[in-house]
């Protein structure tokens, strides 16, 4: 069935169906609680809502919280979530936020204007996300009196951001596999010592996309997921990119140049990725009617490139460790909405794509599914050695310090401003703090104010499981959880251990 547009009007259900058109469709609270829908697919919301002139304009003034708040309302309905709990739960996400505005505009020289979703207790834009969508499973948990596992595999951000969002809580038990060697030690320590009784972090000896294997594979029992309440909290979870909308029409709003143009002047958002979540959040909001042109900018790792270049969604031989470690991704498992969305979601030709991708590991894309993919968004691909040289020469212009992430981005915009071409408004979206990533800052001959709280981790105390090569990693995941259920049982009925 084709995706609605829909006029804004009164909130009603809002229903979800899988990218493959073979799963039955969903409100908000189950799409919450599932990873991939059981045939595979990812959960899209079945009708978008179209946004007028007034509208944007009555946004356009918001804070970013008042706009996740919106933006929320029209996705999840009042009667799962009541106006008044939605907005409480959106403050308490947004409480532990070290910037009032929550996110923040730097506006620098030579028209780069920096959006830094990093102001969050990880330093990393996934806390704007999990915050939230932590809160939407406490608040549906706490009233069904249930337990969940939630499962997460990490290239270095989601899996500290996660834990950050969910530790301590009485209902929820989080699972990390994050790669050995493959994140930043800040990032493993962020982990590691988080040594509460529902957190429990495996290193595994393996890259972001080979820790993934096992979690899928559990992912497909859909009777053990179903017996054991499992979850997933990477960007499969239609929440986090719900909540991801909000950084693009935040992002417009404060780099339009006015509201009061005959048609509104475009800016165009450059989305740092890897998993290509921030990027499918950005496709929404366009066709929710927001005038943006987006710039997918990766790494070294360039499988969205090459799919917007030339159609060609293929794996490279291997994933290449670069400065920006946690874009060091091959399988951009969102590209899936992206392509749905675009093909005016044909579940049918999805399907047989990702099918195909996920036998052969290459596929190319059907010849009108590729042009409306260029024309939604164009891409760039950003060495090492370009983003040590965007950090110094940021710093050198403006006494400002990117991460190697937010340093793929501002390449982009450095390349186009060196060109000379007049262009719209260009807002970077920056996802993580500098302070995260001293290694990358030492490559840019650059020094480092590292905040107290990130020194103090190295004097922590850390617990972390190995996951060696040669060990069953799907057994020890299917094992570690039905002990943590056996545990929730004993504890839910009071029985001795």
């Amino acid at each position: 069935m084709p995706l609605g547009l829909v006029p804004l009007q009164a909130p009603g259900i809002m229903w979800y169906v899988s990218t493959r058109g073979m799963a039955p469709r969903i409100d908000f609270k189950e799409a919450l609680f599932s990873g991939y829908a059981p045939d595979g697919g990812l959960y899209m919301p079945e009708e978008l809502p179209q946004l007028g002139r007034e509208t944007l304009h009555e946004w356009s003034t918001l804070s970013y919280p008042s706009l996740v708040k919106e933006l929320c309302s029209l996705f999840i309905g009042p009667e799962l979530i009541p106006r008044d709990d939605l907005n409480d739960l959106i403050d308490r996400a947004f409480s532990r936020f070290r910037h009032r505005e929550v996110v923040h505009l730097s506006r620098l020289r030579n028209g780069l204007n920096v959006l830094e979703l990093w102001h969050g207790v990880t330093y990393a834009f996934k806390d704007l996300s999990l915050c939230c969508t932590a809160q939407f499973l406490q608040y549906f948990l706490e009233k069904r009196k249930r337990h969940i596992t939630v499962v997460v595999g990490t290239s270095g951000d989601t899996g500290s951001a996660a834990i950050e969002s969910v530790q301590g809580a009485k209902n929820v038990d989080i699972i990390v596999l994050l790669p050995k060697g493959h994140c930043t030690k800040i990032q493993e320590l962020q982990m590691t010592t988080v040594l509460r009784e529902n957190v429990h972090v495996f290193g595994v000896e393996g890259n972001s996309d080979e820790l993934d294997e096992p979690i899928k594979t559990v992912f497909a029992d859909v009777a053990f997921v179903k017996k054991h309440n499992l979850m997933s909290l990477n960007s499969i979870n239609w929440s986090r990119v719900l909540v991801q909308i909000a950084h693009h029409f935040f992002a417009y709003f404060r780099c339009a140049p006015s509201l009061d143009m005959h048609p509104l002047s475009p800016v165009e958002v450059v989305v740092p990725t890897g998993a290509a979540g921030n990027l499918a959040a950005g496709c929404i909001a366009q066709k929710m009617g927001l005038p943006i042109h987006l710039v997918v900018a990766v790494n070294s790792n360039d499988i969205i490139h090459r799919t917007i270049q030339w159609g060609d969604f293929s794996l490279s031989k291997a994933v290449k460790p670069t400065l920006a470690s946690a874009m060091d991704i091959q399988v951009p498992y969102n590209m899936e909405r992206i392509f749905w969305l675009l093909s005016g979601s044909d579940s049918q030709v999805i399907r047989a794509l990702m099918e195909q991708f996920e036998s052969t590991k290459s596929v190319s894309l059907p010849k009108e599914l590729h042009s409306k993919l260029s024309e939604a968004v164009t891409s760039q691909s950003v060495s090492d050695e370009a983003i040590t040289q965007t950090m110094g020469r940021c710093w050198q212009e403006n006494q400002y310090l990117l991460c190697p992430h937010s340093a793929v981005a501002v390449s982009c915009h450095y390349q186009q401003v060196d060109r000379q071409q007049p262009s719209p408004p260009r807002c970077c979206l920056a996802p993580a703090s500098a302070a995260k990533f001293p290694e990358a800052v030492r490559a840019a001959r650059l020094t480092l104010d590292t905040p107290a709280e990130i020194l103090a981790l190295e004097h922590k105390e850390a617990r972390c499981t190995p996951m060696r090569k040669g060990d069953d990693w799907t057994r020890m995941l299917r094992d570690t959880i039905e002990d943590l259920s056996q545990q929730w049982q004993r504890r839910f009925l009071n029985l001795p251990a």
